[in-house]
């Protein structure tokens, strides 16, 4: 269960990430709500799949895949370019988590 809520706080820090750009492109107080909600939904997450996924585990999956998310969301939503070389390094992000997730001592 743990991997379950870690995997939905990567997806709320990706929306919580997107949701701060995005506020900042409409520009009122009430958009400005979106990212500070996130952001207590997303470390209550990340703190109860820290019960029982080791500290740096958590973490580096929770950033690897977050950071990852936000250049793809990035893309997809705003119009933000990805070179090759960008790519490629996104790509061993993603090994390296795999890596992590499947050497995790559980």
């Amino acid at each position: 269960m743990a991997w379950l809520i870690l995997g939905i706080a990567v997806v709320t820090e990706i929306i919580w990430a997107l949701s701060l750009k995005w506020a900042a492109t409409v520009g009122t107080w009430q958009a400005s709500i979106v990212p500070i909600i996130l952001s207590f939904v997303n470390m209550a997450l990340l703190a109860l799949a820290m019960r029982d996924i080791p500290a740096g585990t958590a973490y580096a999956i929770w950033t690897g895949l977050g950071a990852v998310g936000v250049i793809i969301g990035g893309v997809i939503l705003f119009g933000d370019k990805v070179s090759p070389v960008q790519a490629g390094f996104m790509a061993l992000i993603v090994i390296g988590v795999a890596g992590t997730k499947l050497n995790a001592s559980m």
